[in-house]
């Protein structure tokens, strides 16, 4: 994105709502909103007109829908940015949004805490999509065919990129946040690698379990494998920084484990811990942008689900916005709760 501001384009048919947002927008130095529109066809005109950096756009809009209006928006501003603003929370109706191209989807009820961390995330590269589709897949770079690093891929086999961070407020829901996450693996019976301190594995293994899951099962089959994030630290952090082949050595190792584990013929790996933001809270933030590249690399070359786990009060200093947008680039999608 070009120009001392981030120009805007907001898109909803409802006044008050897209009055809303761009009050939002505007109390943000670095963003400027252009031009609002109030249908499809108007924000096609308008986006092939004004070039936007970014275009907030609705679904739910009279003479074409924005679905269809982003499709031919990204043929005639394909450097538009769009992030999704919408009442619609069905998983079908996300999953066509993002694939066609989107960067983020926010939901409405969820706009007036979401809407600046999403544009934010996708100011900066990252993908945004709403706390509560955070179930939700993001599917990027699918029809690229990365070298296979751990001896898994087959010719032409589609990978889906799913590297997410999220940001939590406090412990409580930092462990929700992970909690949710493991569920959603348990639930189709796909393998776990928790990666995390002693006292957060012990605190998410009581939740799973007083959710009703049978963990001493899954820990006794090998279908939930847990790992120290400072004996993972050991394995691949070289004189403070992250040595790439051990730690390509290490995932491989444990992905292999854990599917090996399965019962299922081909399992997904759900991976996710806390090696990065621990580097981070040492005052390494260097090594954990490094980290999160290495493990979005593995993220591009198997078929694994990883979620980056932090603590949102430390990058709410000025001096560290820089780093927080750079760990955002290094993730097929960002959250904060």
């Amino acid at each position: 994105m070009t120009g001392l501001a981030i120009r805007v384009l907001v898109v909803d048919d409802f006044q008050p709502f897209r009055l809303f947002v761009c009050s939002m927008l505007r109390n943000r130095l670095a963003l400027d909103v252009i031009h609002q529109a109030a249908d499809g066809p108007e924000a096609i005109q308008k986006a092939e007109e004004l070039q936007p950096d970014l275009i907030v756009l609705d679904i739910a809009l009279p003479k074409l829908n924005g679905i269809e209006a982003a499709r031919r928006i990204l043929k005639r501003s394909a450097e538009s940015k769009i992030l999704f603003v919408s009442q619609e929370s069905s998983a079908d109706v996300v999953e066509e949004a993002l694939s066609l191209g989107a960067s983020g989807y926010v939901v409405k009820a969820r706009a007036g805490s979401e809407l600046l961390a999403a544009v934010e995330a996708v100011c900066v590269g990252g993908r945004f999509v709403s706390s509560g589709l955070s179930g939700h897949s993001v599917v990027e770079d699918t029809n690229m065919q990365a070298p296979d690093r751990f001896g898994h891929r087959g010719a032409g086999k589609e990978i889906i990129h799913s590297h997410k961070v999220e940001f939590y407020r406090d412990e409580a829901s930092l462990l929700t946040g992970f909690t949710r996450f493991i569920e959603s693996a348990l639930k189709v019976q796909n393998p776990i690698i928790v990666i995390a301190t002693k006292s957060r594995r012990s605190r998410l293994l009581e939740r799973l379990q007083a959710r009703g899951w049978d963990m001493a099962t899954a820990l006794q089959q090998g279908s939930y494998l847990f790992l120290d994030v400072s004996d993972a630290l050991s394995k691949f952090m070289v004189h403070d920084w992250p040595d790439s082949a051990q730690l390509s050595k290490l995932a491989g190792d444990l992905i292999k484990r854990a599917m090996k584990a399965s019962r299922r013929g081909h399992p997904r790996v759900a991976a996710c811990g806390e090696c990065a933001p621990t580097l981070w809270v040492q005052g390494k933030a260097e090594a954990a942008i490094q980290v999160e590249h290495l493990w979005d690399d593995i993220a591009r070359s198997h078929d694994i689900d990883i979620l980056c786990g932090y603590l949102a009060n430390g990058f709410q200093l000025t001096e560290n916005r820089h780093i927080y947008k750079r760990i955002c680039r290094e993730h097929s999608a960002v959250c904060s709760h």
